[in-house]
This record gives structure tokens, C-alpha cells and sequence, in this order.
């Protein structure tokens, strides 16, 4: 008999810390798209864990077109563990991690897996998304990643498709017709599972998706944004903290306003290079505060210690920038510069996200409307401007951004009447320190259920 979904519900918390993904990652080795005819898959054994099995399912470049280009293949690695499954006679089911902006390496060490793989007696899948890691068509990352021609075939759509694929393929594999599909993911990830729920309900019975911003696009923007929850953590933390990142902003101005003010800065902060304008140390203070939040407790409480820091500087420093400065070694460690040039030479999975993210080099469908607004009170107001935003995506490119694409092709506008009608078994998991859940689905299921009698 079929595993009945709610099973998963007391394992959730079980989660020990809200799941993020880094979008810098190593350059990886690369593969070739192929037009001839091959076996559906490549076997590879995993060299790190015994438990571990890694595939290569021969994918099609285009899910949705019938053009000779569009019959073209790569090779899309995917990962099996089938220690603890019960196997197909008895319906055991299946956990897949859909993979997000990374490497399938950082995926497999996810606790929900480890600690709930065994409890299900389940099968453990997890798929690399196309771009990422070692799923990379056109035969190389630089071919791949080297304009929007090729950059054309990466998005959300097509990843899903990736993903169906595939594990039909695996339940065909393994004869497990009747085991049930539970789809998990984090962040991106989180919005694929739950979206592959909605579009591919033949195949997973469920999904969980945690850290899901899926409601952060132009048509479903939260009144409240990412940046407020960064204030709300640090304010919450130590007043006296936020006070002083809040007034540091005006200073740095107004010493930047003198004729060697950069100079200045650059010494303050010991920077590696000189600065040229002030925005530089800017948008890097605004990256440590944001990192340390989104990534707090992993490991180490690093808003509390970067508030120590300001709160409590070396020889009872007083002036506004030097308590900032103590943040910044605190953060980094005792170094002898510090670089603040943020646009460091990319890795290929960096290039990929920031095409699908419209982030620095591309622009694609994920265009999560992030600015400094008016509630953001210990930053300085610099709301999100989608005229320049896409402007600056097409002088790259050549090609504009969509920002009405994500929420017109998945319907979440209203995602109340959504849910009530074709969402169900969906697991929204957020914490609420967590600057993207401003952007996620938080409404309980009595919520839900009041919405559905209303």
C-alpha cells in the first residue's frame, strides 16, 4: 500500500538547521552533449561512500521543442543510496533531492536524508541540475556558459523536465511502480519541489520545500523584504549594534566627501587595494551583515559575534568606523588586508546561477526583486529599480530578463487559491531568521483550510 504523505510531518523538524546553499563552488571537470544513439545511462561508483552510486542519465538538451538541435543529449549525473530501501514489493518509498545552484556534492550530506532515509526504509535519489556541477552540455562549461545562445536552455521548466525524466527512469530501473515520490529541495531547490508538485503530480505524491522564496517576484513582492529581516536579527541582537551599523553609513559618506577620503577609508578599513569610490566598502559591510545572517549558526552564532565585536572594540575605540572595522575583523579573522573587490573571477556554477538569478553576468527568469527599502532601517534607502535592472541585463546579453515569467508560468499570484486547488501535500518549511522567508509560504494549514471555507 501506498505510504501515506503525513508520515512525513513529524520528521520535518527533525531538520537541525535551516538548509541554504553557497553560489561559490571549485571549477568542475566537463562533459559532452552528444546526437548519437547510447544507452540511457552511465554507471559510476561512488569513491567517497560505498553507499553511494553515481549515474549519468543521457538527458535531452530541450524538453519542449522538436528541432533537430532540441534531440541533442548530456550527460546529467544523478546519485542512487539504496542501503536502508525496502525494496519495490514492498512500496517503499522514494526521497528525491532535486538539486539547485550547486554541485550535487553539497546535496548529499543533507540530514533530513540521512536521518529520515532509514526511518522510510526509502531510496534515495539525488539530481544534479542541468548547468551544475558535472551537467553540463555543449561539451564543455565554457561552451555552455558562453552566451545566451547556449545559456538559453537553462531554466526552471527545464529542469523540471530534467527531473521527471529521470526519475521515471529510476522507478522503471528499480520496479518500484507503486513506490510513492516525496520530492525535497532548499531555497531554489524548495521552489522546484514545490513546483514540481504542481506540474508533475503523476510523479511525486508530495514535497517539501524548505527556505522556498517562491513568492518573491514582481507580482507577489512582500511588503517586507529581505533586508528587514537583517535588521530585525541585529536590532534583536544588540541595539546598540544596529545603532552603530545604522549611523555608519553617513559617516563613511562624509569622510568619503574629503579630497583624500578613499585614502582614508582604504587605511580605516585596510582594504588589499585602494578604494575608487565609496560604494566598494559599502556594498562589502552590507554582504558581511547579510551573509551573517542568512548563513547564522552554520556553524557559530556569527551575528552575535560580529555585534560583540562592534559593541565591545579593541582599546575602547569609540568612533563609529572603528567599531565597524572590529566587525570586519571579527568576521574575517586578524588578516593583513581585506579584500573588498566582491566580483572575484567566477566559478562556472556562479556564471550559471547568476544567469538564471539576473545577477552581475546574465539574465534569465529568477528575478527576485532584493532592495534597500524604506523599512530597512539600518541600511540606507536604495529600492529595487526594475528599469535599470533590465537595462543592464540586456547591454550584457542582449537579451531582457522576465520578471512576469516565474509567477505566469507557475501561477503563485494568488497562492492561497493555488494551494486550495492543486496544492496539496506541500511541506513549507521557513525560519523565520531567515531573510528569504519573507518571500515564502507561511500560512498554516488551518489558515489554508479558513481561506478554503471562506
Amino acid at each position: 500500500m501506498y505510504l501515506p504523505f503525513t508520515i512525513l510531518l513529524p520528521f520535518v523538524f527533525t531538520i537541525l538547521s535551516p538548509y541554504f546553499v553557497s553560489l561559490t563552488h571549485s571549477k568542475v571537470a566537463r562533459l559532452g552533449i552528444s546526437t548519437t544513439t547510447r544507452p540511457t545511462e552511465t554507471v559510476f561508483a561512488s569513491a567517497d561512500n560505498s553507499d553511494l552510486n553515481f549515474f549519468y542519465y543521457h538527458q535531452n538538451l530541450d524538453h519542449f521543442t522538436f528541432t533537430p538541435k532540441s534531440y541533442q543529449t548530456f550527460q546529467q549525473r544523478y546519485v542512487i543510496n539504496a542501503k536502508h530501501w525496502a525494496g519495490s514489493k514492498a512500496n517503499a518509498p522514494i526521497l528525491a533531492f532535486l538539486g539547485e545552484e550547486a554541485s550535487i556534492e553539497s546535496d548529499l550530506y543533507v540530514g533530513f536524508f540521512q536521518d529520515n532515509g532509514p526511518r522510510l526504509k526509502a531510496l534515495l535519489v539525488y539530481v544534479e541540475h542541468r548547468y551544475y556541477g558535472k551537467s553540463v552540455p555543449f561539451g564543455s562549461a565554457e561552451e555552455a556558459l558562453k552566451n545566451a545562445s547556449t545559456l538559453g536552455y537553462l531554466n526552471a521548466a527545464q529542469a523540471l523536465a530534467d527531473y521527471a525524466a529521470i526519475l521515471m527512469h529510476v522507478k522503471e530501473k528499480y520496479s518500484a511502480k507503486h513506490s510513492p515520490i516525496i520530492v525535497v529541495g532548499g531555497s531554489y531547490g524548495g521552489m522546484l519541489a514545490a513546483w514540481f508538485r504542481l506540474k508533475y503530480p503523476h510523479i511525486a505524491l508530495g514535497a517539501l520545500a524548505s527556505s522556498a522564496p517562491l513568492l518573491y517576484f514582481e507580482d507577489t513582492r512582500p511588503k517586507f523584504g529581505y533586508y528587514h529581516i537583517i535588521t530585525k536579527v541585529f536590532k534583536e541582537t544588540s541595539k546598540r549594534c544596529y545603532k552603530t551599523i545604522r549611523k555608519s553609513w553617513k559617516e563613511i559618506d562624509r569622510v568619503a566627501a574629503k579630497s583624500n577620503g578613499l585614502l582614508i577609508l582604504s587605511k580605516k578599513f585596510k582594504t588589499c587595494a585602494p578604494l575608487s569610490r565609496s560604494f566598494d566598502i559599502k556594498d562589502f559591510l552590507d554582504s558581511i551583515y547579510a551573509e551573517s545572517v542568512q548563513f547564522n549558526g552554520n556553524p557559530g552564532d556569527w551575528v552575535a559575534t560580529l555585534c560583540n565585536a562592534i559593541d565591545n572594540p579593541p582599546n575602547r575605540k569609540n568612533y563609529v568606523l572603528d567599531r565597524i572595522f572590529a566587525g570586519v575583523v571579527a568576521y574575517f579573522g586578524n588578516q593583513s588586508c581585506y579584500d573588498t573587490d566582491l566580483v572575484i573571477q567566477p566559478s562556472n556554477n556562479a556564471i550559471a546561477w547568476s544567469w538564471q538569478a539576473c545577477k552581475l553576468w546574465g539574465c534569465s527568469e529568477i528575478v527576485i526583486p532584493i532592495g534597500h527599502d524604506k523599512h530597512d532601517t539600518m541600511f540606507q534607502t536604495a529600492p529595487f529599480n526594475m528599469t535599470s535592472f533590465i537595462d543592464d541585463c540586456k547591454s550584457k546579453y542582449g537579451v531582457s530578463p522576465r520578471p512576469h515569467w516565474i509567477t505566469t508560468y507557475f501561477g503563485i499570484q494568488d497562492i492561497k487559491l493555488i494551494l486550495r486547488r492543486f496544492g496539496s501535500n506541500i511541506i513549507f518549511s521557513n525560519g523565520l531568521a531567515d531573510p528569504y522567508s519573507v518571500g515564502g509560504n507561511t500560512l498554516s494549514r488551518p489558515q489554508l483550510e479558513e481561506k478554503r471555507r471562506s
